[in-house]
Formats: structure tokens, C-alpha cells, sequence
């Protein structure tokens, strides 16, 4: 039988994604990217907009393939089951057992009967998963940790993906090292909340970067995101030290105002975190910080937008996120009184997009006529595209081999794109 399946979300995601493909393979189902008799669809419910692309995509699918045995899961399913069991799906469940997915579909191939399996409990293990090569990306996702116990105010992902579990060091060394063993020459550390690796246990993400630095042919690693809280002495001596750490970080600020970050119940306020940015970029001066920002979140007045708005050109930021407030039923912020109006969330939203589109382009000019390697990870239309460590993306006018790291001189700017050209050795 055949099987596809539609990813929307995060890299997490991705990750779980990629695992039930392998594991469905390795049964004898077939992949194909369209018109399969099996559909796995995995949501995302992070925004309302989330939830609504996620219920579009599994109408588009009845619609469109109706013969189709539906597997819907993810954080949507988990946060909203009641309407999706409404939806005539085959196979419901939620975060938790996705890496049971050759048994659900076995099982509902044998009783034909509608399934759904939804853990309503915050206190679950680590669900053990594995793959062994990353076929949809160049750069190998390696999901280290789930959960969140922060609570922000405006978020409903600690609700659907449970309490901080870690999987044991030893297993994501030995993934990581299938990664490289297969080609993977960059690895990116994701989770739910990434930096809190190793929470009730004996060592944490700072312990896990060293030991797989020691994989000799790894060139890179990457952490999808990382809390400036969890920023600690020991993870910035390792970024000191450790060159195989690339040269981005990626820190969310979610507002440029104390108020608001109050209100948030984010566990910082801005002179810690100017603090901590200074510390990083005294240790590598030129690193790549990007970031995550919420416009419109309740109480905020235009005048703490315009701080935001300054807080982020005072950071030097090189690009940001941009995220127009979502209310999440049961969560703190959407008991708050003060809504912003979705005009005025969308008008901020642009104006904000808009100032990151010029720190992108000032911190990326930098660079100009700077030889740098990039990993090359895809080719179309006869052009190379591909990341350098500080995560500047560069189009190579020329056919290179994916996943080979290559010197390219970056030479310009076409709107949003750096375009490179291969350095070659001159004869003298």
C-alpha cells in the first residue's frame, strides 16, 4: 500500500514527520507524494490560523481523495478532538504514539473500525523514536526533548504537548551518529523547548553539544532555538571553545517592553536579556541572533509597540519572527482584558516585518566579498541553495552536489537573496 504525509508546523514536527515515514518503509508501505491509499496529516495548532489550516487540509484531503485511510495527529488533534472526530477521520490521535504508527494502521487495516487515541495528561515519558537518515532534508533534525513547563500566558502548547522529558544522551548520540554515518553533515537540535534539554537529569544541552562535537566527521550544530534564560557561564564557555557550534542563535524575545513581558509571564525583563546579548557577542562578534516577536498581545498600546519596535534596532536583532497575537482558548492572555483589534495586530505585524527586512540586509552586507562555506542542500532550476554557519542563506548560480560543503564568495544582493559564486583556486 501506499502512503503519504502533509507536515504543518515546526521542526519538531518535521522530525516526527520523517520517523513514521521511516518506520512505514521499513514495513513494506510505500511512500508517494500524492493520491495514496494511506494519508497522514500532522497538525499544528500553535495559532488560530494554525488550527484552521490544519482542519482546511483535512477537508482538502476527504474532498480531494476520498478513498483514503486518514490519519490525522499532532498538537491540533490534541487541542481540538471534539471537532476533529467530527470530520470522518479513520485514525485520530495526538502527540503521544506517533511512533506507533505501523501497528494503528495495521490495526485499523484488520477491524476496519474508527480509532482514536488521545492522552489527556501533561505527565507522559519520552516517547522513544529513531531515524536513521534524514531523506526530506539536508540538514538532519534530531529531536532531543518535548514538553514545556514555562506557561506563557498566550500559550496553549504546554497543554498539548505535555510536561519537559529529555531522550536519554545516549541515544541521541547514537542517532546523531546514523545521521553522519548516512552523509548528514549538520545536525539541528530541536524541541518543544529546546535549551531545557536534560531538565531532572544528571546533564543538560551545554553536556550533550560537547559529546557530540566529538563525532569526528559532524561539521556543524545547530539548535533550532534556545531561551536566554538558559544561556548559562557553562553553554557560553562551550560556545567559546566548541567551533563546531554554528555562529546563530536564534533567542525568542516575544516583546520589547517590560509591561508586556509581564504580562506574558515571561521569566525576564529587557536588561537581562541586553545583558546576556552583549556577553554572546563578546564571545563571537559577529554571530547571527534572530528572534520571535508577538505584536498585539493584550494591553499593548502603541506606544509600547513603538518600544518594541526600538528594542529590536537597540538588540541588532538580523531578523525577526513576526507573530500577530493569536488568542488561545484556556490560556491566561485570553481572560485578559484590552484586546488589541486584528487591524491594528495586522498593521503592526507589517511594520514590523519591515524593519526585519532591513536588519536582515544590514547584518548580511557585512559579508560581501567574504569567502564562506556553505552547505549546499538543494538544486533547482540550475541554481545552488544552501547555508552558511551564521545562517545566511546563499543561491549559487551554478549546479553543485547537495549536501557538500562548498567555499562561495558572496557577492550581492537580488532583493531578499545573497548570491555566491564558487571560489576557485586561481593557477599562478
Amino acid at each position: 500500500m501506499t502512503f503519504s504525509i502533509i507536515t504543518l508546523g515546526c521542526k519538531v514536527n518535521l522530525y516526527e514527520s520523517e520517523m513514521m515515514k521511516e518506520k512505514l518503509e521499513k514495513a513494506g508501505f510505500l511512500f508517494q507524494e500524492e493520491k495514496s491509499d494511506i494519508t497522514i496529516i500532522n497538525t499544528c495548532t500553535v495559532t488560530n490560523m494554525a488550527d484552521k489550516k490544519s482542519q482546511k487540509t483535512v477537508r482538502h484531503m476527504k474532498k480531494n481523495n476520498p478513498k483514503t485511510i486518514l490519519v490525522v495527529a499532532g498538537c491540533s488533534s490534541e487541542n481540538k478532538t471534539k471537532e476533529y472526530q467530527s470530520m470522518g477521520i479513520d485514525i485520530l490521535i495526538g502527540n503521544h504514539d506517533k511512533s506507533k504508527i505501523v501497528l494503528l494502521i495495521e490495526q485499523y487495516l484488520k477491524e476496519k473500525k474508527v480509532m482514536v487515541q488521545i492522552d489527556k495528561t501533561r505527565n507522559l515519558p519520552f516517547e522513544p523514536m529513531e531515524i536513521e537518515k534524514f531523506t526530506t532534508h539536508t540538514r538532519a533534525f534530531l529531536k532531543i526533548q518535548d514538553g514545556c513547563n514555562n506557561f506563557c500566558s498566550y500559550c496553549i502548547i504546554p497543554y498539548v504537548r505535555g510536561s519537559l522529558r529529555s531522550k536519554p544522551m545516549n541515544d541521541v548520540l547514537k542517532e546523531a551518529t546514523s545521521f553522519v554515518k548516512n552523509g548528514h553533515q549538520e545536525i539541528v537540535l530541536t524541541g518543544i523547548n529546546t535549551g531545557a534539554y536534560g531538565y531532572g537529569l544528571s546533564y543538560d544541552l551545554t553536556d550533550l553539544i560537547h559529546e557530540l562535537s566529538k563525532i569526528e566527521s559532524l561539521k556543524r550544530i545547530r539548535i533550532s532555538s534556545i531561551e536566554i534564560t538558559e544561556l548559562n557561564a557553562k553553554f557560553l564557555n562551550e560556545l567559546q571553545n566548541n567551533s563546531k557550534i554554528c555562529d546563530h542563535l536564534h533567542i525568542p524575545l516575544q516583546a520589547g517592553s517590560d509591561e508586556i513581558l509581564k504580562k506574558m509571564n515571561r521569566k525576564y525583563n529587557l536588561k537581562e536579556f541586553e545583558l546576556k546579548l552583549n556577553e554572546i557577542r563578546t564571545i563571537r562578534p559577529f554571530i547571527n541572533i534572530t528572534t520571535d516577536v508577538i505584536v498585539g498581545h493584550p494591553f499593548e498600546t502603541e506606544e509600547l509597540f513603538q518600544k518594541t519596535l526600538e528594542t529590536v534596532k537597540k538588540f541588532k536583532f538580523s531578523k525577526v519572527h513576526a507573530f500577530p497575537y493569536s488568542k488561545r482558548d484556556g490560556t491566561a492572555s485570553a481572560l485578559m482584558q484590552e484586546q488589541v483589534t486584528e487591524e491594528m495586530k495586522k498593521e503592526r505585524n507589517r511594520k514590523l516585518i519591515a524593519l526585519s527586512n532591513t536588519l536582515e540586509q544590514e547584518y548580511a552586507k557585512q559579508f560581501l566579498n567574504q569567502t564562506m562555506d556553505v552547505l549546499i542542500e538543494e538544486v533547482k532550476n540550475g541554481n545552488a541553495i544552501g547555508h552558511t554557519t551564521n545562517y545566511l542563506k546563499v543561491k549559487v548560480e551554478e549546479k553543485l552536489l547537495p549536501n557538500h560543503m562548498e567555499k562561495i564568495l558572496l557577492q550581492k544582493f537580488e532583493g531578499m537573496e545573497i548570491i555566491g559564486s564558487k571560489k576557485t583556486m586561481v593557477q599562478l
